[in-house]
């Protein structure tokens, strides 16, 4: 790259830094870049400390990064009687904790921490005696016990505020050259006080690499803030060009592991037949899990280093032998969960949705499917694209593709949604099964569409679904398991269709509303049929579908399934959902600090075999 023009202009540099809160073992990546401005006579910008004027643009460069912890473990909150003092577990120190959890929500209601929020952003969270408090009461609380109190928090001499470094003004900048005419600088060097901070790491990366500056906390640095001192460099080379601080909260722990599932056994077990332990959970992608969509979770707790941390433990503390998974994040699956799943004896298949990725790629989610190899194998394996099945049937209902009411049926299915097919054949044999027991089981998983607006199009892909599975497994005289996200609840249309193999013409999710511009996609009810002798493991073990297997803040409702063929296969147990008590020891609702995702992981214990007999 040619050094940069000399025009005759003067530019602004800036560095603009950014790290969140640390936790222990999540990922740290600063967001670090450097810009230029254009500067004129009628420029009215004052300079800032974190600006620097030159007579050009900033040359190449990359960054190198330098991270230090505080010497002493900080305070977490000042009042001797705070019940979260010496703890540094996130699970303690979220935003809903500090407010006081379920309880105190309901005495002060919903908009309650309007007022926790001012006490806690006076002066970065210090009282005004400069101590730390973590909410209102324990403030109220420490103003009593400190006895005086001083009218006002005054930095001492030479104090600087969080991402803030020194300000000064060499003779020569790198960037102009020893024999240019410098203008007047505004440099923005940092310096760290090492009496105060000591080295812990040090990472380098240019801009466009934002893996290579990364950083994950260990054990040691719980309970210490960090301090990030980022500077930029020319690539090549130690010059430095600008550098900048940047101090964060305390660094929490590692959230611990998840609360124990019980067990709801069924009765009449029988004795013989391959057993094996079914999972479906739908994890919620990094794409839609943001702060607008969940504003009642903390930031930290929504990233999904400190999410994926959770759903570890929590499919390790499950050990399933077939897991279906869903809105699994295309570069998530080859960076975090493929490797995962492989070092604890996994074998696996991933299927992405039919879209594009939202801008970067890789951020397309879709269904992944892992089995132990160390008791199943995979004999076959397919995928359904329900955008390919939308083509072929208007294509086998004669409609011209040139006609634009054509175009408009296909999209209206065309919805991006996929499904998994996986065939397994169990490698032991059971020394109670009978010689001529089945060793093989079709196993499906699936995520149908999300929009409430459109339950005729969940009912067609639901319909296409059971179609294609009973096509493939009657064949065969395959048992089937068809697991996942239906997006449907026990009074829709899709729960009939696949509890009693049809659905009723006067149900609700059959009429469109043709004035609204929604073209009619579904056959006459009584086509709407299928084969397959379905049954759902938590109706028949727990005499019910659960409460809810979705908690959002604006839904609560049962979503997730796992069906099976009635007269192949038998549920053993189920583990029953988390209470709302749990989920409010935790949060206002999911995900929060504990569980990681909206949805609930469901599990149900399985034998291959008839159904009990009386």
């Amino acid at each position: 790259m040619p050094p940069p023009r000399d025009d005759g202009m003067v530019y602004s540099w800036h560095l603009s830094l950014r790290v969140d809160r640390p936790l222990e073992g999540c990922t740290l990546t600063p967001a670090c870049y450097m810009y230029s401005k254009k500067l004129d006579h009628n420029d009215n910008d004052k300079p800032l400390s974190h600006l620097y004027l030159s007579k050009t643009v900033p040359p190449a460069h990359e960054f190198k990064y330098t991270w230090y912890r505080s010497k002493e473990k900080q305070e977490t909150c000042h009042s001797v009687t705070c019940p979260r003092r010496g703890s540094y577990s996130p699970l303690e120190w979220s935003k809903y904790k500090i407010r006081g959890g379920w309880s105190r929500r309901l005495e002060k209601g919903a908009d309650h921490g309007a007022e926790v929020t001012s006490v806690m952003c006076v002066d970065n969270r210090r009282s005004c005696f400069g101590k730390r408090f973590c909410n209102e009461d324990c403030f109220v609380k420490g103003w009593r016990e400190s006895g005086a109190v001083a009218p006002g928090v005054h930095k001492k001499k030479g104090e600087q505020d969080e991402q803030e470094g020194n300000n000064k003004s060499p003779q020569n900048s790198p960037a102009l050259g020893p024999s240019s005419p410098a203008p007047k600088v505004y440099s923005h060097i940092a310096n760290v006080d090492t009496d105060e901070w000591e080295m812990v790491a040090q990472t380098q990366g240019d801009p466009a690499s934002a893996s290579a500056a990364s950083f994950s906390p260990p054990p040691d640095v719980v309970g210490h803030k960090l301090l990030l001192l980022a500077e930029a460099v020319v690539a090549g080379k130690d010059t430095v060009l600008m550098s900048r601080v940047s101090k964060t909260e305390l660094c929490l722990s590692a959230p611990p592991s998840p609360p124990k599932r019980q067990l709801v056994t069924a009765k009449n077990i029988p004795s013989a037949g391959f057993r094996f332990r079914a999972v479906t959970y739908n994890i919620l992608a990094e794409i839609y899990a943001t702060g607008s969509m969940y504003p009642y979770c903390d930031y930290y707790a929504l990233q999904w280093d400190y999410r994926f941390q959770n759903i570890k433990r929590e499919l390790m503390s499950i050990d399933g032998d077939v897991i279906s998974l869903q809105e699994v994040q295309s570069d998530y699956f080859t960076s975090h969960v493929q490797p995962f799943f492989n070092e604890l004896g996994y074998d696996g298949q991933f299927k992405q949705k039919t879209r594009d990725a939202m801008g970067i790629a890789g951020k397309v989610d879709g269904c992944a499917m892992f089995w132990k190899r160390s008791k199943l194998q995979v004999v076959e394996a397919y995928s359904i694209e329900f955008n390919e099945l939308a083509q072929r049937q208007a294509e086998s209902l004669g409609m011209n593709s040139k006609n634009p009411a054509t175009t408009h049926y296909i999209n209206r299915l065309k919805k991006d949604n996929i499904a998994q097919i996986v065939v397994l054949e169990f490698i032991q044999q059971s020394t109670r099964s009978a010689a001529n027991q089945h060793s093989r089981i079709c196993v499906v998983n699936t995520h149908l569409l999300a929009n409430k607006e459109h339950p005729d199009i969940k009912l067609w892909q639901a319909w296409q679904l059971v179609s294609q599975v009973e096509e493939y497994a009657l064949s065969r005289n395959l048992p089937v398991m068809i697991c996942g996200d239906l997006n449907s609840t026990p009074d829709s249309a899709v729960y009939d269709l696949l509890a009693a193999q049809t659905v009723h013409p006067g149900h609700p999710d059959l009429q469109v509303n043709e004035t609204e511009g929604k073209q009619r996609v579904l056959p006459d009810p009584r086509n709407i049929t299928h084969s397959l002798s379905l049954a759902s493991a938590y109706q028949t073990v727990m005499g019910d579908e659960p409460e809810f297997t979705n908690y959002t803040g604006g839904f609560r409702g049962t979503l997730d399934y796992i069906w099976y063929s009635a007269d192949t296969l038998r549920p053993l147990s189920t583990a029953p959902i988390h209470s709302e008590e749990m989920i409010h020891e935790y949060g206002i609702a999911l995900p929060n600090t504990q569980f990681s995702s909206d949805h609930i992981l469901m599990m149900a214990d399985m034998q291959l075999g008839g159904p009990a007999r009386g």
